[in-house]
């Protein structure tokens, strides 16, 4: 009879469990389309909660001013830049079409120093000379090996304006969480502490302090070496400098650096300018470039007990494995990884001598 019974009681178990993860499978299928979006929103949020919190409480705790203004700022971030270079893009191409089709499109010869460029200097030159004298002829030799890539250029760029569009609404949604900001921090610390009490709480704050770090870390350093940057150039009267920034801020986030882009800028500026003029910046965009070495590792260690070799392990391979949204992801799993690992490790020495008391790693806060 009690071998009947725990039969049923298995049975009944695994009916329910099968369940569960049916429902648990289907939700997720249903959020699936708008799971970027939604962690977009939240990593936004918990980047951006102790800007909200510190503007509210100078505004007289006008909670939902400080959202609106806080929104407003991060719509302006991400859609100026963004209009400035459709703008720009779309004002060329309509020259480009005009000139087509009046039969009018004149390309300005190459500058006398393109041929002297290094590697691909004379190919460009003479692709470019060509393409200045007889448009016809380039178009026919050169035609089928760029409009593939014209055609894949385009791709991207429409996949760029979806990604776009999403973050937009991602930082909207982002607003609309500021306020209930500390019931949904609790709520987290609470399922945390289902699943892996008694440190569950401790995990979801040490989640949140790793966010908050990168993206002091990486996105904020990021754009002060593209703000500094592109301020340099501006004011030394180099053309594209605004171009140049935007592509610094993009190799920066990326975890490619800055140097992809200076070097090669810096060369074209020694080749065009003079000597005296060509140091200059020279000593003034080297300390640019190398300034994210110093402060990334202070930034985003700051207040963990996780090692930065883990932080940025995390950084790199998440941006490698998936992409941007990896840059805060990556970072997140392997420092909540690493800490399961040692409070594990610890509670294995601790059991095995009782003496020694508990360690700081395990005590529940």
């Amino acid at each position: 009879m009690e071998k009947e019974r725990l039969e049923a009681d298995a049975t009944d178990f695994v009916v329910r469990l099968a369940f569960l993860g049916l429902f648990a499978w289907w939700s997720l299928e249903l959020v699936r389309p708008f799971l970027p979006i939604v962690i977009w929103a939240i990593l936004l949020a918990v980047a951006l909660y102790p800007t909200y919190a510190w503007l509210a409480r100078h505004l007289g705790d006008r909670r939902g001013l400080a959202a609106l203004i806080i929104t407003v700022i991060s719509l302006v971030t991400v859609l100026g830049p963004v209009s400035v270079l459709a703008a720009s893009l779309a004002e060329s191409i309509q020259w480009l079409a005009a000139g087509l089709n009046s039969g009018t499109l004149k390309i300005p010869p190459p500058p006398a120093g393109v041929h002297d460029w290094p590697v691909l200097g004379a190919q460009i030159d003479e692709a470019w000379s060509l393409a200045a004298n007889n448009f016809d002829d380039a178009l026919h030799r050169y035609g089928p090996a760029v409009l593939p890539a014209g055609g894949t250029l385009v791709a991207k760029v429409a996949g760029i304006s979806a990604d776009v569009l999403k973050f937009v609404v991602s930082v909207i949604i982002a607003g609309f969480l500021f306020l209930p900001g500390p019931r949904l921090a609790a709520g987290a610390r609470a399922f945390a502490g289902r699943i892996i009490a008694p440190r569950g709480a401790h995990f979801v704050d040490l989640a949140g302090s790793t966010i908050r770090n990168v993206s002091r870390g990486v996105i904020g350093v990021a754009l002060l070496q593209a703000l500094l940057a592109g301020i340099i150039l501006y004011v030394a009267g180099i053309p594209g400098a605004g171009l140049i920034a935007f592509g610094i801020l993009l190799l920066c986030i990326v975890q490619i650096g800055a140097a992809l882009i200076l070097l090669p800028v810096l060369v074209w500026i020694w080749m065009t300018y003079p000597t005296g003029f060509s140091l200059f910046l020279t000593l003034l965009l080297v300390p640019v470039g190398l300034v994210d070495n110093v402060l990334k590792p202070i930034l985003m260690a700051r207040g963990l007990t996780t090692p930065m070799l883990v932080i940025l392990t995390g950084v790199i391979g998440g941006t490698l494995t998936h992409g941007l949204i990896g840059l805060f992801l990556g970072p997140v799993v392997l420092s909540v990884f690493y800490e399961l690992v040692v409070a594990w490790t610890l509670l294995g020495a601790t059991e095995q001598t009782p003496a020694s008391g508990p360690s700081r790693w395990i005590t529940p806060r």
